[in-house]
C-alpha cells in the first residue's frame, strides 16, 4: 500500500523521487502495484489465504521499506543513504510486519478466523492514514510510527527478553 500511494504521490507530482528511483512514479509501477495492493487487501479477508501471503509479505515488508526509505533520501553519500534505509526503512517496517502478523496470529487463534476481518480492517486503514500522513505531515507520521515502535517493543519485551528484575 504505501508504495501504491508513493506512486500516486508522484505522478500527481506531490512527491519528488530520488533519480534512482523514478520508476516508482511510472504507470507500469501504478499497475504493478495497484495489483499487488488489490491481491494483498483481498487476500486480508481469507485467513488462510493470509497467512500464506504472511510468509511472502514478511521479507517483502522490510524490502520495501527499504527502498521507500532509499527512494526519498537525495543529496548525502550513498553509503549513508542506504545504511539510514536499512535500519529505519527496514526496521520499522519489520517492526510494523511483526506486530501485525502477530496480531492476526492470535485473531486467528482466538476466534478460528473470525476476528481477522477486524484485525485486518484496522491494518488497512493505519497503513493508508501513515502512507498519506507521510506525504503530507512527514514528521506527525514519523513521530507516530516511531510511537508505535516503541509501543511494540515495550510489549514485546519481556516475551523476549523474559521478566528481569531490578534490585
Amino acid at each position: 500500500m504505501p508504495l501504491l500511494v508513493m506512486n500516486l504521490a508522484s505522478l500527481t507530482g506531490h512527491l519528488y523521487l530520488s533519480p534512482d528511483f523514478e520508476w516508482i512514479g511510472s504507470h507500469y509501477a501504478s499497475i504493478a502495484f495497484g495489483t499487488a495492493t488489490l491481491v494483498e487487501v483481498l487476500a486480508y479477508y481469507i485467513p488462510w489465504l493470509n497467512h500464506i501471503l504472511d510468509l511472502i509479505a514478511s521479507p517483502a515488508a522490510i524490502i520495501a521499506g527499504i527502498i521507500a526509505t532509499a527512494s526519498m533520501v537525495t543529496d548525502i553519500s550513498p553509503f549513508l543513504k542506504w545504511t539510514l534505509a536499512v535500519i529505519a526503512g527496514g526496521g520499522v517496517a519489520a517492526i510494523v510486519q511483526a506486530v501485525t502478523v502477530t496480531l492476526r496470529t492470535k485473531s486467528s487463534a482466538l476466534t478460528a478466523g473470525a476476528g481477522n476481518v477486524l484485525v485486518s480492517s484496522v491494518e488497512l486503514a493505519g497503513s493508508v492514514i501513515t502512507a498519506l500522513l507521510a506525504i503530507v505531515l512527514p514528521v506527525l507520521s514519523l513521530i507516530l510510527v516511531l510511537l508505535l515502535c516503541i509501543f511494540a517493543i515495550w510489549k514485546a519485551g519481556p516475551f523476549f527478553f523474559g521478566r528481569m528484575k531490578i534490585k
